[in-house]
């Protein structure tokens, strides 16, 4: 049977999933089950997630849970995570837990500018095009007062139009490099709706534009988390040993970017983890953050830690374009309760939250890291995934879990131990 198909958008969604399952499966009945083992019994619901993307053709779930005991700036906190590694939740729980006891986490957002541009060639003198853009500067913004409106009325909008040089970088390449608050909204199709309106009224036989789009990249959509307390609470056996080699692991990570790979990689666990949450956009904040933890022109950590007069201090600042109105947060049902659940923030107020959960992963972490190790815990957490995997009795997973109390956990190991069980 062949494996290409024209019209395929427009066939029902049961006939999708029969073409596929015939097409692509051997057994057929199993294929089709999973597929409707997963969708929803609740129609309406049901046709909601449809209605999300094109050629739904069932639901894949991630696991859903909470990490509790978060105080920022004060307040109490039961911050929602999606995550399918293990360990990430409890890890949040736990740093949570530890730094409630010694004044909880502080957070401020620094600035909220977001970043939009028109990106045009250009072929004459850039004198004439400088008066050219001064000239038509009232305009852009008037063309726009129409998309700006209600945003205005929140006190967002667009901040500022600059005309900017790149043909240093590319013959002929110039852009209008456009500044944006969007208040509680992430403000993506605000943004896009907005550049397309300037690069119309911009536009004239000698400006070619090229593309109008928003930038992921916000460095000036800023927030800053942290923790302190004095050394000799971190630990309790040799404190200032474990703070100093803690120290010297967040500096290998801003000199080695092999480093600074998995250690950014462990904040977004948890960044992630709540961004999805919530109903927001994980991989423009996950490109965003990368692409500043690189302006240096190095790959760095983007978090920092010192000691200062016996004070244990560790930081992160990072650029979270987050909203909590519009989009998935105002139509999928778990991104609405995980709102409810943290309180109903604005959108200052979840980038505090969220980049203080990029925090607690990193502090987890880095604890494990500079002591016990990484896999100690990640492996006893990975154990019960491997005994599920194995089809395990309720009686023969309490043995292994068990046996494996005081044992190294790998997967080899399992089996084996397994294996001799069943015998």
């Amino acid at each position: 049977m062949t494996k290409t198909i024209t019209g395929f958008s427009k066939l029902s969604k049961e006939e999708k999933i029969d073409w596929l399952v015939k097409t692509f499966f051997t057994d057929t009945e199993s294929a089709k089950s999973t597929l409707k083992q997963y969708s929803n019994s609740d129609k309406k619901l049901q046709e909601l997630h449809d209605d999300f993307i094109e050629n739904t053709i069932s639901n894949y779930y991630l696991p859903y849970g909470v990490a509790p005991n978060f105080v920022i700036n004060g307040k109490e906190y039961v911050v929602p995570m999606v995550t399918e590694e293990s360990s990430v939740v409890a890890a949040a729980s736990l740093v949570a837990k530890f730094w409630s006891t010694r004044g909880g986490f502080k957070a401020e957002v620094i600035s909220t500018k977001k970043i939009g541009q028109v990106h045009f060639m250009f072929d004459g003198d850039f004198e004439d095009l400088e008066d050219y853009f001064d000239t038509s500067k009232k305009r852009l913004f008037e063309v726009t007062e129409v998309i700006t409106k209600n945003m205005r009325k929140r006190g967002g909008g667009i901040l500022d139009i600059e005309l900017r040089n790149k043909t240093s970088e590319l013959k002929n390449y110039y852009q209008l490099h456009v500044t944006f608050d969007t208040q509680d909204s992430m403000g993506a199709n605000f943004i896009n709706s907005c550049l397309e309106s300037i690069a119309n009224e911009f536009r004239n036989d000698k400006i070619q534009v090229v593309m109008s789009i928003l930038s992921n990249y916000v460095p000036e959509c800023l927030v800053r988390a942290e923790v302190s307390c004095k050394v000799e609470e971190l630990y309790i056996e040799n404190p200032e040993m474990h703070a100093q080699k803690f120290i010297q692991a967040v500096q290998i990570a801003n000199v080695e970017p092999h480093r600074a790979v998995t250690h950014n990689k462990g904040i977004m666990n948890g960044i992630d983890a709540v961004v999805l949450a919530t109903g927001n956009d994980f991989r423009a904040v996950e490109s965003g953050a990368h692409a500043y933890a690189s302006r240096s022109g190095v790959y760095r950590s983007l978090t920092n830690c010192e000691i200062k007069d016996g004070v244990f201090k560790f930081w992160i600042e990072i650029p979270l374009a987050l909203g909590t109105v519009g989009g998935l947060t105002a139509l999928h049902p778990l991104a609405k309760l995980s709102l409810q659940l943290l309180q109903n923030p604005s959108a200052k107020e979840l980038m505090m939250i969220v980049a203080v959960a990029g925090l607690a992963q990193n502090f987890a972490a880095l604890r494990a890291l500079t002591t016990t190790g990484i896999q100690h815990g990640h492996m006893k957490m990975h154990l019960s995934n491997i005994i599920k995997q194995l089809g395990a009795s309720e009686s023969e997973t309490v043995y292994l879990m068990n046996h494996f109390t005081d044992k190294q956990v790998s997967h080899s190991a399992v089996v084996e131990e397994f294996e001799k069980l069943r015998k």
